[in-house]
C-alpha cells in the first residue's frame, strides 16, 4: 500500500493564504478527521530550535502553526503546543523567551491554546520523552524544512528530537555522536512517538550550513503533509536534489518498515516534485560524510574531519556554545572562546545554538581535497 504526500504552493506567510494552503494540503489526504478524532487531546509540536523571530527562517512560522490549530479547532480538539528547544541550561527562563520571540506565545494567546513545558518525562529505553505524549491522544508534527550539518536534512523525523526534554539531548549527542548512531536514535524516537500527521513549513526553507544562523534562506513556496514521516523526508530529499536514502534517518526508518522511501511507493498529490524543486540545494560542508561507502567509514572518519571554529568578529560572548557542548570541549580563557579539539565530537551543537552566526566549519586537509 502506498503512502501519500501532498504538496501545495504557498507564496508567503499571509495568514489567510497559509490557512487555505494548509487546509488544501490536509484535504488532499482525506481531511483532518482522517488523522484526528473530534474532541481528542492533541499535542502540536513545531520546530522551535532557538529564541529568534520568525523572519530569521530558523523556526516553524507561527502562521503555519495557527493554520494547523484552526483545523484542529474545527473538530473541537483540546490542543496543547510545546517543544523542547536546543538552548539548554535554565530551561524555564529560556522557554518563556523562546515562545515569545518565535511568535508562539501570541498565536496561542489569540487562539486560546495552552503552551506547555516538557518538564516531565517518561523513559523509553535509551532516552526519555515528554509525558505530554502520554497525556495526548495524538501528536501533530510541524517541522521546518532545513539542511543540517549533522543529519543533512532536518524535516519530519529530525523534528521529533525536540520531544526529548532538556539536557537529555546533550547526553544523546554525547553518547551517539557518529552520524549513523545518531540517526538510529532519531528513528527510535520516531518509532516511539508516531505522529498522526506531519505538516512541513517549506514556504521559506534553509540550505547550506543549517539548521540555524549559519544557514542560507531559500524561498521554496511550499507546504507538504503526510501521515508518513519517512515518505515526507523522502520527498524533501528529492526537492533538495538528492536521493532519499542519502538521508541516514530515512534509510534507517525505511529499513525498519516505519514508512516508505521508494518514490514508486509514494503517491504524491497536488503539485509535482519536478515542477517545484528548482535548483539543487546548497548542502552543508559536512555532507561528504554521507557519501562514504560503508566499508570505508571507519578509515574515512579518521581522515575526513570537520571542526567548528569561531569567527571572532561575530562572537557576542553569550556562552551558549559552552553551555551546549556535550563533550565540554569549549571554554573561555583570557576573554576568548577556546575549542579543545581533542575532546570535540563534531556534533555541531555549538553552531546550532549560536545566536550570532559566529561558529563556522573548518575541514581537515583530506576533507578539503575530497570536496575539490
Amino acid at each position: 500500500m502506498k503512502s501519500t504526500v501532498s504538496i501545495v504552493t504557498c507564496k508567503n506567510y499571509e495568514s489567510s493564504r497559509v490557512y487555505r494552503s494548509v487546509s488544501q494540503a490536509v484535504a488532499l489526504l482525506g481531511g483532518i478527521k482522517n488523522f484526528i478524532k473530534p474532541y481528542a487531546k492533541v499535542l502540536v509540536k513545531p520546530n522551535l530550535l532557538m529564541a529568534v523571530e520568525p523572519e530569521k527562517g530558523i523556526t516553524t512560522h507561527p502562521e503555519v502553526v495557527r493554520a494547523v490549530i484552526k483545523l484542529l479547532k474545527e473538530i473541537n480538539c483540546e490542543i496543547f503546543l510545546g517543544d523542547g528547544p536546543s538552548v539548554w541550561g535554565r530551561q524555564i527562563q529560556n522557554l518563556d523567551e523562546l515562545y515569545r520571540r518565535t511568535g508562539m506565545e501570541q498565536v496561542c494567546r489569540e487562539e486560546g491554546i495552552e503552551l506547555v513545558n516538557f518538564d516531565k518525562r517518561r523513559w523509553r529505553g535509551k532516552f526519555p520523552l515528554t509525558t505530554w505524549l502520554d497525556d495526548c491522544a495524538y501528536l501533530v508534527n510541524i517541522p521546518k524544512f532545513k539542511t543540517h550539518n549533522l543529519t543533512l536534512l532536518t524535516g519530519a523525523i529530525k523534528n521529533l528530537f525536540g520531544l526529548v526534554p532538556g539536557t537529555y539531548k546533550i547526553e544523546l549527542h554525547k553518547n551517539y555522536f557518529y552520524e549513523r548512531d545518531f540517526a538510529k536514535i532519531l528513528v527510535d524516537i520516531l518509532e516511539a512517538a508516531r505522529p498522526a500527521l506531519t505538516i512541513v513549513d517549506a514556504i521559506v526553507a534553509m540550505e547550506g550550513d543549517g539548521p540555524a544562523t549559519a544557514g542560507r534562506l531559500r524561498q521554496q513556496n511550499l507546504l507538504l503533509a503526510s501521515r508518513d514521516c519517512v515518505a515526507l523526508d523522502s520527498v524533501l530529499a528529492l526537492i533538495m536534489g538528492i536521493k532519499p536514502l542519502d538521508i541516514l534517518t530515512t534509510e534507517e526508518a525505511a529499513r525498519r518498515g516505519l514508512g516508505r522511501a521508494d518514490i514508486d511507493s509514494i503517491g504524491i498529490v497536488g503539485e509535482k516534485v519536478e515542477e517545484v524543486r528548482g535548483e539543487p540545494f546548497i548542502l552543508p560542508l559536512t555532507s561528504i560524510r554521507q557519501k562514504i561507502p560503508r566499508p570505508f567509514v571507519n578509515i574515512a572518519r579518521r581522515l575526513l574531519k570537520f571542526y567548528p571554529y569561531l569567527k571572532r568578529e561575530n562572537c557576542i560572548m553569550c556562552s551558549a556554545c559552552i553551555k551546549t557542548c556535550p563533550a565540554k570541549a569549549i571554554s573561555i580563557k583570557k576573554g576568548r572562546i577556546i575549542f579543545n579539539y581533542s575532546k570535540c565530537i563534531a556534533c555541531f551543537c555549538c553552531q546550532e545554538v549560536c545566536p550570532a552566526g559566529a561558529i563556522k566549519i573548518k575541514k581537515s586537509l583530506v576533507a578539503k581535497l575530497a570536496t575539490l
